[in-house]
């Protein structure tokens, strides 16, 4: 028995599994669709359908739990999977976080725990016609809002640089890579829930993929992992907008979120189909992961 493992009076006046919260795995393919669970007889809701997942553990998140439960029940490799963005069901005393993720390369899923029947890749627009475990049934039209989207964040490093009086000008690399190594905390923790500047959608978390935009003197900066740097040729503003056209020709449906308060840039890029924040809010949600 994991620390976990238990079951919870909840507050909505039902029992759940998982002394901590629980957490689920939805995989999706662009050829596949989506993995679900074919649930074993013996356990609750027995023969329906849902995902991979099951009790946190006291020193998990909700992506260690899931990816350990994806492992454990349907032997996907924790490195074949990317986590895009999260949700939580909160029922005060008890939570259930479900963890979106794609495939960075081709898995073979199989059930390999006595609590799945079976597992199955399944398109979208058939998920609905399966007999659906009740809560995975309720939370599937959200869910497959966000199927496969990622969020983009297109980073002015100058104008966010700029924006906080702390000696940046003394050395304008050095405080590009400074930027770039919080921004790639920030790709590795992800963007918590909740965040209204994020439109739409901010009661999703999201693991962000970043675009940090330099110019000038910052040219040098080199990219880490969860960083993609570009350096502009000529100026940064055209850059920006140039790297969302590229994001919205290459996938339209993403979220493309420009971080700048340059005024004529935030009109460029909102009319090339990208939200706007200004450095503010990157910086609160910055001050968040620390």
């Amino acid at each position: 028995m994991d620390d976990g493992d238990g079951f919870v009076r909840c507050s909505c006046g039902q029992w759940h599994w998982g002394r901590h919260g629980a957490a689920g795995l939805l995989l999706s393919d662009p050829k596949r669709g989506v993995l679900l669970q074919h649930r074993a007889r013996w356990v609750h809701q027995g023969r329906t359908w849902a995902l991979p997942g099951g009790a946190m553990r006291s020193t998990e998140t909700p992506w260690d739990a899931a990816i350990r439960e994806a492992q454990e029940e349907a032997g996907v490799p924790p490195d074949a999977v990317r986590p895009t963005a999260s949700v939580v069901v909160d029922h005060g005393n008890w939570r259930y976080t479900t963890v979106l993720a794609t495939v960075r390369r081709p898995i073979a899923a199989r059930a390999v725990s006595a609590e799945a029947a079976g597992m199955r890749w399944v398109q979208p627009d058939e998920v609905a016609d399966y007999p659906l475990h009740s809560e995975f049934a309720k939370a599937w039209p959200t869910l497959r809002e966000q199927l496969g989207r990622k969020l983009v964040l297109v980073v002015d490093a100058a104008n966010v640089v700029g924006s906080r009086p702390d000696g940046w000008w003394k050395d304008r690399a050095g405080a590009a890579a400074r930027l770039r190594d919080e921004l790639a905390l920030l790709a590795r923790c992800g963007v918590p829930a909740g965040h209204d500047a994020l439109p739409g959608w901010g009661q999703f978390g999201w693991w962000p993929h970043v675009t940090l935009v330099v110019e000038g003197a910052a040219r040098s900066t080199d990219p880490v992992d969860g960083v993609e740097v570009v350096s502009a040729p000529r100026d940064g503003d055209s850059a920006i907008v140039d790297e969302v056209e590229r994001i919205r020709g290459e996938c339209a449906d993403d979220h493309v979120v420009v971080v700048t308060a340059d005024r004529q840039l935030r009109d460029l890029v909102g009319r090339a189909g990208a939200a706007v924040v200004g450095p503010g809010t990157l910086h609160a949600i910055l001050d968040g992961v620390r």
